[in-house]
């Protein structure tokens, strides 16, 4: 076989496996497409059944979600990795971080800076926290950062990036934390 019919049998092979991809993706957006436009059976905070998705890093999970802050909730402003005391002051605190246990006193400093922080009109409307596993709910600097959000009424927002967090999936998750509609 000389050379350029080699190479025409690879151009073609590859042709007929980008046309593959090209339709089965089309076809998973018009399911996509028709799953929107159903009534949901399911509740808000369930993702929609894709296929995985390859691990991202720490600084993609970041620009993932920068960039759906700015296109979907462009009235808020936003800041990245806010300490806890930057906006509750230089303070520390009592009170429990798990149901049963005593009150103890807890510093601000201690707890995970907030990954982002939505403001509206200067002041902090939500707070977006990354955890994987189960850091919401069983890390004390997690819990130290759901405390003061609390405290400061602000919206705490938790994803776990073990999870593949799909776009209509945050969206929703956020506008029902703020009452959006």
């Amino acid at each position: 076989m000389d050379l350029s019919t080699f190479l025409k049998k690879i151009v073609g092979t590859v042709e007929k496996e980008v046309k593959t991809e090209v339709d089965r993706f089309k076809s998973k957006q018009q399911e996509w497409q028709q799953q929107q436009q159903k009534p949901s059976q399911q509740s808000q905070y369930q993702q929609p059944q894709q296929e995985p998705q390859p691990e991202r890093t720490d600084m993609e999970w970041m620009a993932y979600f920068r960039e759906i802050l700015a296109t979907e909730f462009p009235q808020y402003s936003v800041r990245e990795n806010v300490p806890v005391q930057e906006l509750a002051g230089d303070v520390s605190d009592e009170f429990s971080l798990w149901g049963e246990r005593t009150n103890k006193v807890y510093r601000a400093e201690w707890g995970k800076p907030y990954d982002f922080v939505m403001y509206q009109n200067g002041l902090p409307k939500a707070a977006i926290v990354f955890g994987r596993g189960a850091q919401h709910k069983h890390k004390v600097k997690h819990l130290i950062s759901r405390m003061y959000a609390q405290k400061l009424n602000m919206v705490y927002i938790g994803f776990y990036l073990q999870f593949p967090n799909y776009r209509p999936y945050v969206v929703n998750r956020i506008k029902e934390h703020l009452k959006l509609k």
